[in-house]
């Protein structure tokens, strides 16, 4: 089953565009041991929030905003996707994250019917 992994840092850690030394040779070390394992499908880091642009429709009207539409303590800050057996093996992985150690990580799995879209 796929699994989306969702990295939800504060504010200040998600506001550094540039990793310590340690925290990349962690996360490339993690990414590494779950390639490995070939569990690993995708995964990326995301911009801070002030980069964001929320787009939503009301009344056949598009509405831009700079910035994320809600405010809260945290910011998604990454994602990974990968493919599990099962939620414990999941969940065994997102463990693992460096994130889960100074943030949150979210485990969704996609729904049964989902399709990936390719370029």
């Amino acid at each position: 089953m796929k699994y989306m992994l969702i990295h939800c840092v504060e504010h200040a850690i998600a506001e550094e565009t540039d990793l310590s030394a340690d925290t990349e040779r962690s996360l490339n070390s993690w990414a590494e041991e779950m390639m490995r394992r070939g569990v690993l499908l995708e995964g990326g880091r995301l911009s801070p929030a002030r980069d964001a642009t929320t787009v939503r429709v009301r009344d056949h009207d598009v509405l831009i905003a700079d910035g994320p539409f809600a405010e809260t303590k945290e910011q998604v800050a990454g994602y990974d996707v990968v493919e599990c057996a099962n939620l414990d093996e999941a969940i065994e992985i997102a463990s693992k994250h460096p994130t889960a150690g100074m943030g949150t990580i979210e485990v969704r799995p996609f729904l049964p019917d989902s399709r990936t879209m390719s370029s």
